[in-house]
């Protein structure tokens, strides 16, 4: 993973960015409450430094304080060049400038990092300053998100089949890459348009499709770890979140794209893959709301992480489909998150993301599952509004 010297400067960025225009949080739509929420942000802030932790705090960010930039807003695409001042998004544009600012000259990924795909996390972040930037002399975000392009295409290891390697000192999958990579990839190609859009959204596709064939096996579920001189065959629960979570993202955007029509059955083929796992990992949901950090051993320990980041997909996915079947498990999801906040704001009952085997320590704290936690609240808020719509039109 990143040094972490190199990332301090976003670390301190995500600790005192926040945004007080508004409140985000609609107290009608249940949920956490403002003050959870603002805390749990605030705790996410200050404990991520790796670069996928702080990748995701940014798409947290995006979706949670943000929502018209996000890729499941219908217009995300183009986003506007200039942004208002009440859709500012200064908190994730300046994680992209302080990671760009420190970007060493010697690395083509945007942070010197052992993972292939963690550094692509930040990629989402770094491309949206780059279209806003009101200084359109400066190439830096341009050249660094590149750069970190050509890197995933040209230079990263690779399978015989194509997939890309998520480690750079062997060729070894891991089902964390789905978050990381092809989003980056959609989304660069999004801003592109012409030909490169049509190219890297259906390379973004194409990764997926790779490591899923060498990942998923006959329950549905995704292997954690394969190839390379190690391996972790376990179905990780976190593992599995992060590619449903990876994978619906490139299928918002592949759909919001300008070119959406190009891409009918890679999309279906996306909802049925991310379907397949939501509908396998709720099958072990324990009684109380839970996933186990293995999803389907029973003897493994509960983890609150991998249960918030499948509930966030969950709702996400019923906006898109219409279809409610998993929502009675995202409820029951939902309010165990709700119930596994403490009074200051940090998520317990996580799985050590360093180690994936172990539960977080007594004090500890995990900055992707905080992270998971802002995304769930603006999933289920995003659920509740669909509703709402869906309602009013119909009694029109």
């Amino acid at each position: 993973m990143a040094p972490v010297c190199r990332l301090v400067a976003a670390a301190a960025a995500l600790e005192v960015a926040v945004n007080t225009s508004s409140d985000p949080i609609d107290p009608s739509y249940g949920g956490l409450s403002s003050r959870t929420l603002a805390l749990v942000k605030g705790n996410m802030r200050q404990v991520s430094f790796q670069s996928w932790e702080l990748g995701t705090a940014t798409e947290a960010l995006l979706e949670s304080e943000w929502p018209a930039l996000s890729v499941f807003n219908a217009s995300a695409f183009p986003p506007p060049r200039t942004l208002p001042a009440s859709s500012n998004a200064s908190d994730v544009l300046e994680i992209a400038y302080n990671v760009v600012s420190t970007k060493s000259s010697d690395s083509l990924t945007l942070v010197a990092d052992s993972a292939v795909g963690d550094p692509a996390s930040l990629g989402v972040a770094v491309l949206l300053a780059n279209w806003t930037r009101t200084n359109l002399s400066d190439n830096s975000y341009a050249d660094a998100a590149g750069e970190q392009l050509d890197y995933l295409l040209n230079v990263a290891p690779r399978t015989d089949t194509g997939a890309i390697s998520h480690r750079s000192d062997e060729t070894q999958l891991w089902a964390d890459f789905i978050y990381m990579v092809p989003p980056f990839l959609a989304y660069f190609g999004s801003l592109a348009g012409g030909g490169a859009e049509i190219s890297l959204i259906q390379t973004a596709y194409d990764q997926i499709s790779l490591y899923r064939d060498v990942l998923r096996d006959d329950s549905g579920l995704w292997q954690h770890i394969l190839l390379g001189s190690w391996s972790d065959t376990t179905h990780w629960g976190t593992g599995n979140a992060w590619a449903a979570a990876g994978m619906l993202r490139v299928l918002m955007t592949m759909n919001h794209t300008t070119q959406g029509s190009q891409f009918i059955e890679q999309s279906a083929n996306l909802t049925t893959w991310i379907n397949e796992v939501l509908e396998s990992a709720w099958h072990y949901q324990a009684a109380n709301g839970t996933l186990l950090n293995v999803l389907d051993d029973y003897s493994s320990f509960a983890d609150s992480s991998s249960t918030a980041l499948m509930a966030a997909v969950t709702y996400r996915m019923a906006v898109y489909t219409n279809d409610t079947s998993l929502i009675s498990y995202a409820d029951k999801a939902l309010q165990l998150i709700v119930d596994s906040i403490d009074e200051n704001g940090w998520l317990q009952n996580t799985v050590d993301p360093y180690t994936f085997t172990t539960a977080t320590v007594e004090g500890g704290s995990s900055p992707e599952g905080q992270a998971f936690v802002v995304l769930l609240d603006a999933a289920h808020r995003d659920w509740i509004r669909h509703n709402t719509t869906s309602a009013t039109n119909a009694d029109v």
